[in-house]
Formats: C-alpha cells, structure tokens, sequence
C-alpha cells in the first residue's frame, strides 16, 4: 500500500476538523494538495476567479454553520490574494484555516521566483500562522492551527512549500481529538456580585448589544423587562436582538436611526454586551459604564469602563437575572420608545415620498421592496458602502434572517464572494446579494463561479453609477466630490452573456416584478436596479464634530432615508406605554 503522503495527511485532518470545501486557486505550489482533495470525498475543491474570493466565501461559510472553513492560495501572488478577505474573517471572528503554500523550501530566503514570506505577512490577520520546514511537523502544526481558528474565533495560517506537501508523511496522523466548538465562559463571582450593585443602584439602565448576543436573544429579553432598560445595538447586533424585542429603540452609530444615541447617553449605567462598537464618538464619556464580552481584549478598548466583565454574554445574564432587583418605574424606557417613534417618524417619509413615480429609483425603496419579498429564512450579504445604510434600515430580521457583511474591516466588494460561500452551505435556502456597482466590478469575474457552480445566489445590484459612501465622506470634509463616477455597462446584458438570467429595473413599477422572477428562477439571477445617486440627504449645517468623528446622535445623523418596517415596530411597542 502506497504510503500517504504530507497533502493527504492535510486533507484528512482538515475533513476531520468538518471542513467540507476547501476554496482557491490551482496554482504549481499548491498541486499536491488540490490533487489530493480530488482523491478525497470528504472534501471539495472550489475553484474560484480571485483568491480574495475564496477567503471571503471562506469567512462567510464559518459564519454561517459556525464551524471551520478553509481557503487556500498558491505560492507567492496567489496567497497575497488571500489576505483582504482574511482580515475581514479575523475581524469578524470567523474561525477560516488558510493554507499558503509556498516555494519549494530549499529556496527559501534566497529571492525565488514569486518568493513571499506567508508566515510573516498573515501575522496581524491570524492567531496563528506559521511555515512547516519538516514533514514532522505537519500534523501537530496543523491541529494545533485548528486550535486556534477554532478556540479564539478568527484566522490560522499554515505555509507550506509544495515540495514538502509532496513528500511521502513519517507516519500516518494520529487520530488526536480536535476542537471544533467553543465553550462558554462564565466570569467570576466578584465581577457578577460587582455588576448586579451597580444595575440594583442605577435608577436608568440602558443595554447596547453586539454581535456577542447571538444565541442570548430570550436572556436580553428577559434582562431588559426586568430592569425596564430600552435595548440598543451596534449593526453587527441587529440580525441578533431586534426581532421580537418590545425595548428597542435602535441602531447607534453612523448608520444609526432612532433614539439608541438618547439612550446610551441619558440612563445613570450603560452597559455594553458582546460589542466592539469601534466609534467611541458615539458612546457617553459621563454615565457608568460596564461592558461583558468574551474576549477579554475588547474590554475597555473603546470607552472609560467602571467594570469589565469578562464572560459570554448569555452566560452572564444567566447570573444576572435571578439576582437582580426587578425594577418598576418604567418612566426612562417609555420615553426612550416615545423617542424612538418620534425619530422613525421624523425620517420614514423621505423613502415614502413620491417613490413609485421618482426615476431613478429610490435605493430605500428597492431595499423596502426587498426586505418585504425575500424569504424569511434569507441570507444577505451586503456590500460595503451605502448598500450597508439601506440593509442596516430596511432588512427586518426575525431570528432566521442572516445579515453577513464586512462590518467590522469595511471592504469593497465582499457580498458577492459572501454569497457564494454562504450559498454552499444550503443551495435550497435563499441568498440575496446586496451588490454595489462598485463593488460589484471589483470582484465582478467572480460572478462566473455563480455559472459554474450553478449556485441559485440572486444579485440585486444597485447601480448609482457612483461610490456615494466615498462621496459622502468628500462632502462631509467639506471637498468637492471627485473620483466617484462609474461609466457602467448594463449589467442584465452583461450577465445575460454569461448564462444567467437577469433583468434591468430603471422604473418603480417593475421593480417587484423583477425581484419576484429572479426569486422564482431556480439558478443564479441578477437584476440590475438603476438607483438615485443623490439618495443622499446633507444636513444645512456641517459641524466640526461631523467632520472629526461624526459624533452626533442618531436624529442629525448625516445620512437621511427612511426604516421601512422598523416604524411598525415601533408605533406596536408604543402600545405597552402607559398613557399619561
């Protein structure tokens, strides 16, 4: 019997830690490999156009099933490929193991052809990331890179020169047992006794919540009506805690709307659960705060903290809720949701207004007509830039709804590569790309994987014929637009040459039309949905703070447009307040 060698040994162990594809780029370096995923059927080779696309589809496939994924590049050029969508996987603490493979090792350090150095350039995007020089090393190098995607949440990198993938393996990999969920943690007595002092003194307490609430959605509930708190979150909490929640009063932030800012700002304790919220411009610098996140590197690192707690959010408030003491003025949260009402009031006109007669059409509207015909159980991956304002405004989650984006590193061009890998992980469940002419055309080749594959992924694109997030900014620094226009083909025509079927919506009254028959098309579609490029709404005066880190609340936020569904909720929650 031929013995194994170091890819097959590779291969096995990736398919024993549940890795089912393995995304990238054929490519000299990285052969062994590929072609012992071909001799596996625990594993599949997907063939993408871009590395950058593989590292995307990667991140996104980990968050949604929560289990390891994995991508790959070939050596030098093809795994620099990688590294934008591995960034926004760590940033998204997205557990992705990357397999740069490399020259051949005995040219190492001598200026090769395509020489990089992968163990050196992937270490600010990675936990782990290190160069197999020995086939003795490779099977405990590799698990304990598992370990680490897996157990800290975020990127591992493994380098490895194709002639070492090659070599036969020492011995067979021994069946060691990997880690392939995360436990959760409970904080210590002292931090628990400490925070239920603080909330049993605070007369105001209002919750801001994260991405770290997932799975916790039942304890904030019950958290929140015990203590009376309003319930606000950061984007990367909305898919997680605004469904089915009687104390919401919205999204804080630059893409913000309601009365979350007035919340965060006017209660006697914040507290801030499983959120990196990255602008502290947004947050009081004048209240108690605390803050409960599992990884203990977030705590403090954005604002002035009165207590850290480290522990896992649902566990934390599995502590909290039966000692705490319940609260019964409800004085605080009724205003915040008066608030709340009154704000979404305030804005919901501005994509209500005239919008079935407006050419071109209103982007808050094509994201209205959107969110209202996309399955419940729906996946979007949303672009960044103002495909991000309309999905955080208009896309009503419900607790089956996925919202997948590049929140926290901001990329161009991620909800293309997004949808395919979230598409791989169910074929029969809807995929909705929120694609943005720019970012569209960036990774624009990539859409032939969709052909190939036969992935049923519906684009709907919403061509401005701009980057208006980057016009924004210009306008808000007080500069002249520049740079910013897009000389765009018809994309429907485009796709249609590729095998696809699309359409192309430049009036309201066809938009639904259009939606409905992509969503029944069985295969990949596009509509190709010819927007506003001035659905951008500047206030009459610009203050310094805007400029400087646009700290300003929700109700003078720069950006203008209404939150379709979210004022049902709103005026419905409205009902539980107490009538003078």
């Amino acid at each position: 019997m031929a013995k194994q060698t170091i890819a097959e040994q590779f291969v096995d162990i990736l398919a024993r830690a549940g890795v089912r594809r393995l995304y990238g780029v054929v490519g000299d370096s990285l052969n062994p490999v590929v072609d012992a995923v071909r001799r596996n059927s625990a594993v599949e080779w997907i063939q993408v156009r871009h590395e950058e696309t593989a590292a995307f589809a990667a991140g996104a496939e980990a968050q949604i099933t929560g289990r390891l994924a994995a991508c790959a590049g070939s050596c030098g050029p093809g795994n620099l490929h990688l590294i934008n969508g591995l960034y926004d996987a760590h940033r998204s603490m997205a557990p992705v193991l990357a397999l740069a493979s490399h020259i051949p090792s005995a040219e190492i350090g001598l200026g090769y052809f395509q020489e990089t150095h992968p163990d050196q350039l992937f270490r600010e995007c990675s936990h782990y990331c290190e160069l197999i020089s020995s086939p003795k090393q490779m099977p405990r190098l590799l698990h304990t890179a598992i370990q680490n995607a897996v157990g800290r949440g975020g990127v591992s990198v493994v380098s490895l020169p194709g002639d070492i993938a090659a070599a036969p393996a020492p011995e067979k990999a021994a069946k060691s047992a990997l880690v392939t969920t995360r436990p959760t943690v409970r904080p210590g007595d002292a931090e628990i006794d400490a925070l239920v002092r603080m909330i049993d003194e605070a007369g105001r307490v209002t919750l801001f919540c994260g991405s770290g609430t997932a799975g916790a959605h039942a304890e904030v509930m019950e958290f929140a009506g015990k203590i009376k708190s309003p319930v606000g979150h950061a984007l990367r909490g909305k898919e997680f805690i605004q469904y089915d929640n009687p104390y919401d009063v919205g999204m804080s932030g630059l893409l913000g709307y309601g009365a979350a800012y007035e919340a965060t700002h006017e209660c006697d304790l914040l507290i801030l659960l499983g959120t990196d919220f990255p602008y502290n411009a947004f947050l009081p610098d004048d209240v108690r705060i605390a803050q409960v996140d599992v990884r203990p590197e977030h705590l403090g690192r954005r604002s002035r903290l009165d207590l850290a707690v480290w522990g896992d959010v649902r566990e934390t408030l599995r502590c909290l809720i039966p000692r705490v003491r319940p609260k019964d003025d409800r004085r605080f949260l009724d205003r915040m949701l008066r608030k709340h009402a009154d704000a979404l009031e305030g804005v919901v006109r501005a994509y209500t207004r005239k919008v079935e007669k407006h050419v071109p059409l209103h982007p808050e509207y094509v994201a209205a007509v959107l969110d209202e015909l996309a399955d419940d159980d729906a996946v979007f991956t949303v672009d960044t830039g103002m495909c991000n304002v309309w999905a955080a405004r208009y896309l009503t989650p419900n607790g089956r709804r996925r919202v997948i984006g590049s929140f926290s590193h901001g990329s161009m061009a991620n909800a293309l590569p997004m949808a395919i890998g979230a598409q791989f992980t169910d074929r029969r469940r809807q995929v909705v790309s929120m694609s943005g002419d720019g970012g569209f055309t960036m990774l624009m080749g990539d859409f032939l994987t969709l052909v190939q594959y036969d992935l049923p992924v519906k684009v709907v694109l919403f061509n401005n014929s701009a980057l208006s997030m980057v016009e924004l900014e210009m306008l808000v620094a007080g500069l002249p637009s520049y740079g910013i226009t897009n000389k765009n083909p018809d994309f429907a025509e485009v796709a249609r040459a590729c095998g696809v079927f699309a359409l192309r919506v430049e009036k309201p009254k066809h938009l639904a039309g259009a939606l409905k028959s992509a969503f029944r098309h069985k295969g990949p579609a596009l509509v190709d949905v010819v927007t506003d490029p001035n659905a951008l709404s500047i206030p009459p005066k610009i203050s310094a703070e805007m400029v400087t880190g646009f700290a300003l609340s929700a109700s003078k936020i720069v950006l203008d447009g209404g939150v379709g569904r979210m004022l049902q909720m709103a005026r419905s929650n409205l009902r539980n307040v107490p009538r003078p």
